[in-house]
């Protein structure tokens, strides 16, 4: 038996939103990414300091750019980024 991968094409291509830099107050940037993830305090905060962090996986650009905004608003450094097709594409 063959396996057989089918590639859905949409319009909205999945994004992620990347921590780069928590910057000086790491604190209020785990705040932010708690808002965001619903994950604890403390999962926030460790996340905050293993940088570069992916913060949120795979969701629509708007939503990538609204985290971003939030974590810039929180003293950090972020980006969305999107993601790479996966590699059973590739020749």
């Amino acid at each position: 038996m063959t396996d057989e991968y089918f590639l859905l094409v949409c319009d909205d291509v999945p994004h992620d939103a990347v921590l780069t830099d928590p910057g000086v107050h790491v604190l209020d940037v785990a705040q932010a990414i708690r808002r965001l993830t619903g994950l604890s305090l403390w999962h926030s905060k460790v996340l905050a300091t293993q940088i570069p962090a992916v913060v949120l996986d795979g969701v629509p650009q708007e939503d990538a750019e609204a985290a971003v905004a939030a974590l810039r608003d929180a003293g950090a450094e972020a980006e969305a980024r999107e993601q790479p097709p996966p590699d059973f594409l590739k020749p």
